[in-house]
């Protein structure tokens, strides 16, 4: 039987030397330098691969400038007075006067409507009146009569020292005359009655004529001629006017976040869609306290005046408005976006920590981020090509810009806004 035995090449065969001319010291040295080498190769190229793949940031400078805090709200335009025009009687629309758009003055008819019965029932009353004023006379001729024949009476009684006419006959006259006077009276409050009853007709067939209560313009109409209008329950809106275009309402919903910045005299600015391109101009004149709740949102009703010389614009119309609230002169801004950037774990202990620390094993340092103060937050910058931190006091902020109160930071320095990952 033949045996093989497998034999090791031993490592000063390897790398060429003789392990009888080689002492111990040199042998150690040889290992260290080796040791030494690999290292470093591994280090380099550790740093290539992490290079190539580093993170980089997006940076946007600090500078001093005006903050301007703006509050957006929508709302619909309105006239500033609108009227209503309806009819307080029933009957039909005998004539339209006006239309749609039209200009229109105090007073001027809009619509009439027909006054056949009112006329006949005016006729009727005039009648009645003409009979009571002639009963009227009789009642009065009446008491005439029987106050002669009283009056006759005393005076006989008195010259027959009251011997005649009888006390029967004396009362007899007496009641006559009474009840003379209590007609005349029944029938002259007839007579008042019927000229109250004319006064009446009279008026009815003033308002068949409808007419304007205000100079403007006649935003819509519902009547035509022939139409019947009831009014017995409630009275039907038959013109809608408008006192004056030429000065007009923005009403907006200002949300409950916002409304505490809101207050009478504030600028604003505002479109509509009918004009993308143009700017108006308005200013509030009303911030009023009652709420409104829409699905749960809570809004404030805020009225700016608008100047619509031009007539561009229309009641109805929906508008976006920006309120100019606050204005902040040379102040220390930041974007906004560094606010809200936050860099990822790893990010941070490598920034804390350089390239050597983090192939090094770290000891347990506990939490790993400090908790900042409800005014304080902390905004980046970058130093060598490090993130490094800075806690900052923040003051006003609009949608893009905030305002810094305190913190370590000067105009012209740079501050990361966001990741640019697997940057070369």
């Amino acid at each position: 039987m033949i045996s093989k035995t497998n034999q090791k090449p031993d490592v000063s065969e390897v790398i060429g030397i003789n392990q009888s001319d080689m002492s111990g010291k040199q042998l150690k040295r040889y290992l260290v330098l080796t040791c030494v080498v690999v290292i470093s190769m591994t280090s380099v190229a550790i740093w290539r691969v992490s290079r190539s793949t580093a993170t980089q940031y997006k940076t946007e400078q600090v500078r001093r400038g005006d903050l301007t805090l703006i509050v957006t709200a929508t709302g619909a335009l309105q006239p500033t007075n609108t009227v209503s025009v309806s009819s307080e009687l029933s009957g039909i629309i005998k004539s339209v006067e006006v239309d749609y758009n039209d200009t229109i003055k105090v007073g001027q008819v809009l619509a009439r409507l027909d006054t056949s019965k009112l006329e006949a029932q005016f006729t009727q009353q005039k009648a009645a009146l003409e009979s009571a004023m002639a009963k009227v006379s009789q009642a009065q001729a009446t008491v005439t009569e029987t106050h002669i024949k009283l009056s006759q009476l005393q005076k006989v009684k008195e010259l027959s020292n009251g011997k005649i006419p009888s006390q029967l006959e004396m009362n007899t006259a007496e009641a006559a005359f009474e009840r003379a006077k209590a007609d005349l009276a029944s029938i002259a409050a007839s007579v008042l009655q019927s000229e109250a009853i004319i006064q009446a007709v009279e008026t009815d067939i003033y308002k068949s004529v409808i007419r304007s209560p205000i100079n403007g313009v006649v935003l819509s109409r519902s009547i035509e001629p022939g139409q019947t209008v009831a009014s017995s329950f409630q009275a039907p809106v038959l013109f809608t006017l408008a006192e004056d275009l030429l000065q007009m309402e923005l009403i907006v919903n200002v949300d409950e976040a916002d409304v505490g910045n809101v207050k009478e005299g504030q600028e604003a600015m505002f479109s509509v869609s009918a004009y993308p391109n143009r700017i108006f101009e308005a200013r509030i004149t009303q911030a009023r306290y009652a709420s409104t709740t829409t699905s749960g949102v809570v809004t404030y009703n805020a009225v700016l005046k608008v100047n619509n010389t031009d007539l561009s614009l229309r009641p109805g119309m929906t508008a976006t408005a920006d309120i100019t609230v606050k204005t902040i002169e040379n102040a220390i801004l930041i974007p906004s976006a560094a606010l809200r950037f936050s860099p990822s774990v790893q990010q941070e202990e490598k920034s804390s920590t350089g390239l050597v620390g983090s192939l090094l094993p770290r000891p347990p340092t506990g939490t790993q981020h400090r908790k900042d103060t409800e005014k304080e937050q902390r905004v980046w910058i970058l130093k060598n090509v490090q993130l490094s931190a800075v806690i900052v006091t923040t003051g006003a902020t609009s949608e893009f810009m905030t305002e810094i109160l305190t913190g370590d930071l000067q105009p012209g320095m740079e501050v990361v806004v966001d990741t640019i990952t697997g940057a070369k």
